[in-house]
């Protein structure tokens, strides 16, 4: 197989991206990526010099250095470039790539292809930021990136911690965390939205967890409680406490 050809699956696999996903940003036919990769066909050069754009490389790299093998150092430079700022790093994982994420969240390679930004306000600390989708943890909107904290030991996480939680049942979601005392192999994860019920997760399905230190969101998506909204969960309460007591009863 060329180089070229080589590379442009082998960058397209590292992004954990599909072919059809791949060549809608590189605006050209899933059937022609498909010849590429293939190598029945050679890379168009301005096809190459998107491709080089994307994942910040010269012609010269993707024609002459096979990016697969670790003498071209692709992912060291790729590390470097992200620690050249100062500040740490910040992997971002989108909704589109959560499912991807429980594959790969343990592997270097994943990680170093996923975007990156900023903060000013933070410094050290190892920090990965989710979009989060839904309404359960109103008035946070959907939408929201939740910038968190690794959590190194579950046994630091506080009741009613916000955690991005990730699982290998449930995936990639935003709760709070609170531990069962009788049951210490079992968390509880609540939503802030009292509409949506606490439910529990096995400790042991828990593959990560990320103390939420900021949230980002855009002002127009900012979001207010419905008043007939809370009137229904109001009641929704009251019913639920109403049968609690009549049990005890």
């Amino acid at each position: 197989m060329a180089i070229s050809n080589q590379n442009l699956k082998y960058l397209r696999k590292l992004r954990g991206w599909t072919q059809e996903e791949f060549a809608q940003k590189l605006r050209i036919k899933r059937s022609l990526l498909g010849a590429y990769e293939e190598e029945r066909a050679e890379p168009r050069v301005d096809v190459l010099e998107t491709v080089c754009d994307i994942f910040k490389l010269t012609l010269d790299d993707i024609l002459r250095k096979d990016l697969s093998d670790t003498k071209s150092n692709y992912l060291a430079k790729r590390r470097a470039m992200k620690l050249a700022s100062g500040r740490p790093d910040i992997p971002f994982v989108p909704v589109k790539a959560a499912a991807g994420y429980l594959a790969g969240y343990a592997a270097p390679e994943f990680i170093d292809e996923l975007n990156t930004f900023t903060l000013p306000m933070l410094s050290g600390g190892n920090y990965r930021a989710f979009e989060i989708i839904g309404d359960s943890m109103l008035p946070t909107p959907s939408g929201s990136v939740i910038v968190g904290e690794k959590v190194e030991n579950p046994e630091d996480i506080k009741n009613n911690m916000p955690c991005i939680v990730v699982s290998r049942n449930e995936g990639v979601v935003y709760k709070r965390v609170q531990k069962n005392g009788r049951q210490k192999n079992k968390l509880t994860l609540v939503s802030d939205n009292p509409a949506y019920h606490p439910y529990t997760v096995n400790a042991d399905e828990v593959l990560e967890m990320w103390q939420a230190q900021i949230v980002i969101s855009k002002v127009s998506s900012q979001q207010r409680w419905d008043m007939n909204q809370l009137s229904n969960i109001v009641t929704d309460l009251q019913e639920q406490v109403s049968s609690l007591k009549k049990r005890m009863n």
